[in-house]
């Protein structure tokens, strides 16, 4: 199972938002007034339906020659090992919790964090992490059966989405609405942090004024020693990113900083997402039957990635679990 010359990785990053330990941090460094404002505050960020089992399950069912499955945390345990033990009994062993307390060694002042962005930030500092690994948030899934070269080609990662324009509309319109609601609400407002921006963000760092490399919901590939190196040259710049505890408009993109890191470099290895996106939340009745039945008829598609199914009917998420179920061949 472990044959492959060149050892691949895969990094999940993962929270259980119901966890009351964890609901008390992060209340704690929320302002009251402003914790339904704050970008990247809401509580569905951290909800959890279990679907990082699905995740690793089709990790191991798909992508069988990654050999190791980190998955990052706050002081929590998935549990997932028991699913594992029933459907992939060999592979229990490459499983790994890791604390964010290991990839913030060092910049513990900066814990806890609720931010997503500063977390990717720091995953090239896991111990033991292969040089190349690829990236998953515990919302997204492997599909279809995949090899080595569908995340890297000649040692390089290959680099899944496509070129854009830079997002002069989208910055001009929230600088309007920025405006707007100071003076509404006669308070300085905060920007909400978005995808688009973080990436934007990213691209600027290395000179990009007209085009961006924009990546989707999909699992990345990285390599880990061009993402260190350049913070080891530049730790100001990954100190000023980290300090966020929730998202903030001005921060870089971890993926997008390593894209763009791959393009300058030389990095022609181009592909599309090869994703479907389900965001499921106060959708008509058929949206899940006809999102899973565009995945039957499209074999190009090799990764799902279902965004707040926590905020989906139960009967959506029902359909989605059961849709999981058949793809994956468990019963969770």
């Amino acid at each position: 199972m472990k044959t492959n010359s060149t050892p691949i990785d895969a990094v999940i990053a993962w929270v259980d938002g119901s966890d009351p330990k964890f609901n008390k941090k992060r209340m704690h460094h929320l302002n009251p007034k402003q914790k339904h404002s704050i970008p990247g505050a809401d509580s569905t960020r951290f909800n959890s339906l279990n679907e990082v089992s699905y995740c690793v399950l089709s990790i191991f069912k798909f992508a069988p020659f990654i050999q190791n499955v980190f998955i990052v945390t706050d002081n929590q345990n998935p549990n997932v090992d028991q699913v594992v033990q029933q459907y992939f009994p060999e592979r229990v062993s490459d499983l790994r919790i890791v604390d964010h307390k290991e990839i913030f060694e060092g910049y513990e002042y900066y814990l806890p964090t609720f931010n997503s962005i500063c977390i990717s930030n720091m995953l090239w500092r896991i111990k033991g992490l292969s040089n190349q690994f690829v990236y998953f948030n515990d919302d997204i899934f492997l599909v279809r059966p995949l090899n080595p070269s569908d995340w890297f080609q000649n040692n390089r990662p290959v680099l899944r989405g496509k070129w854009v324009f830079a997002p002069y509309e989208r910055l001009l319109w929230d600088g309007i609405k920025s405006i707007f609601q100071t003076i509404t609400l006669r308070q300085k407002a905060e920007r909400t942090s978005s995808f688009q921006i973080n990436q934007w963000n990213a691209a600027l760092l290395h000179g990009f004024k007209f085009f961006y490399f924009r990546s989707g919901h999909t699992p990345l590939a990285l390599d880990k020693k061009r993402i260190g190196d350049y913070f080891i040259l530049n730790p100001e710049l990954l100190e000023e990113n980290i300090k966020h505890r929730f998202r903030k408009y001005t921060q870089f993109n971890t993926v997008a900083l390593a894209n763009h890191l791959e393009y300058i470099s030389g990095n022609r290895n181009l592909a599309s997402s090869q994703a479907l996106y389900v965001q499921p939340k106060s959708r008509k009745k058929n949206y899940i039957d006809r999102k899973f039945e565009k995945f039957e008829s499209d074999n190009e598609i090799l990764f799902l990635c279902i965004q707040s199914l926590d905020l989906a009917s139960i009967s959506d998420q029902e359909k989605v679990f059961n849709n999981l179920n058949r793809i994956l061949e468990v019963q969770i």
